[in-house]
């Protein structure tokens, strides 16, 4: 039974999973309106950089040394709260 339940976390993990990829795109594409923040669920921050033009282009550019470790903490975080939720323990 154990492993049928972590296979189904694994499958609900991988279907919200962000990937960094798509993260660096949008801060390419639409960063200085704040659409990867929109991508990664940072709602308040993704609004203020909308509003001001990504910190006049300051946040925008701050954010490309930022963006990767955020998506892997928003995974780890969302990746936690599945296994949490199917009674899956991991170290």
């Amino acid at each position: 039974m154990q492993p049928v339940r972590f296979g189904q976390a694994e499958f609900e993990y991988d279907s919200v999973k962000k990937g960094a990829r798509v993260a660096y795109a949008l801060w390419f594409v639409c960063g200085i309106f704040g659409g990867h923040r929109f991508y990664l669920g940072d709602t308040g921050r993704s609004i203020a950089m909308l509003f001001t033009l990504g910190g006049l282009g300051v946040w925008t550019l701050i954010d490309v040394f930022f963006v990767g470790r955020r998506v892997h903490t928003i995974n780890r975080t969302r990746r936690a709260a599945i296994m949490a939720r199917h009674g899956i323990v991991e170290p």
